[in-house]
């Protein structure tokens, strides 16, 4: 059933124009920045006790004083990428525990958007589904199966106050139709974010366009927009550099700091953060590229100062009150 006090589900205000920021990368932030213990990535373990809340909370504001700064909406994600029935199994959790961790992920996000939203300060809560396997290979699920293994997660952030769903860091189209077939059975809003390696193509080898267009074919283009995450932007940009229906699907960025491989990132002991000022100028080209570029974050290696000049190289500059 669709939840009473989901706030923009049949309205989403990033689809009305305006730029909207987003936060970085959660998982690695936490762990080598504030040392925080995330067992097989799994930010959504921190919702189990009083003191991982407030560890996650402190880890929004920092994005949120950035956007209230600059006056723009942003798309709040649940830490929720890895709470699927594979991972949780793997830290304890049954399906119960799960549904219960979607849920209590979004309602962690409520005092936020009660403490720092205005009306031209939107903040859209985003129901964060990650693949099935690891983030870096390709899944072997067929879309029916997709479907199937990630409804209970769709469910439950439609029985939540989410306003949206993404599946972010796919590399399997099949797995994206899935989760985007679920979403429509379940009345969710969603975009689909894709991973590429440093060829600009997914893992299984398929191009950018070959997977938007593809979940667009085969789902009646449900997806409001796509994305692209977990690279950096020196790996897909070239892939952009057309004026062609699909490229205009995509709607959001959160890129990688580290131009290194998915390989060398798995086999690094310490987080790369690369070049914070090359990334923004990288951020500031796409916006030229990308009519319809509106989300704009951060993945592995980033966190709030990547997006603070991410906004610096992109938004008007902030004008001084007198």
């Amino acid at each position: 059933m669709q939840h009473e006090f989901a706030k923009y589900r049949h309205d989403l205000p990033l689809l009305q124009g305006g730029t909207f920021l987003s936060d970085g990368g959660m998982e690695t932030a936490l762990i080598f920045q504030e040392g925080v213990e995330l067992p097989h990535f799994a930010s959504f373990v921190l919702l189990s006790s009083m003191e991982g809340r407030r560890q996650l909370l402190h880890y929004y504001t920092s994005y949120l004083e950035i956007a209230r700064c600059r006056d723009t909406g942003f798309v709040l994600d649940t830490a929720t990428w890895r709470a699927n029935a594979d991972w949780g199994e793997k830290l304890g959790y049954d399906a119960e525990d799960l549904d219960q961790v979607n849920r209590d992920a979004v309602y962690l996000l409520t005092e936020l958007r009660a403490q720092y939203e205005r009306p031209q300060v939107p903040i859209v809560f985003n129901g964060v589904i990650g693949p099935r396997g690891d983030g870096y290979k390709a899944g072997m699920m067929n879309a029916a199966e997709a479907e199937d293994y990630h409804a209970a997660q769709v469910a439950a952030f439609a029985d939540s106050e989410a306003d949206m769903v993404s599946a972010v860091t796919m590399t399997n189209v099949d797995e994206a139709i899935g989760v985007a077939r679920a979403a429509r059975t379940h009345g969710m809003p969603c975009a689909i974010s894709f991973t590429v390696e440093t060829d600009g193509r997914l893992v299984t080898g398929r191009s950018l366009q070959e997977a938007v267009e593809t979940v667009d074919a085969e789902t009646e283009a449900y997806p409001h927009y796509y994305m692209v995450n977990c690279a950096h932007p020196s790996h897909f940009e070239s892939s952009l550099d057309q004026d062609q229906a699909w490229v205009r699907r995509i709607g959001g960025i959160r890129a990688n700091a580290s131009t290194k491989s998915h390989a060398e990132l798995d086999e690094s002991e310490t987080l790369d953060i690369g070049d914070i000022n090359d990334l923004a100028r990288r951020y500031r080209s796409l916006t030229g590229r990308l009519p319809h570029l509106r989300v704009l974050g951060g993945c592995c290696g980033t966190d709030h100062r990547h997006i603070a000049a991410i906004c610096e190289a992109c938004l008007p500059p902030v004008a001084l009150s007198a």
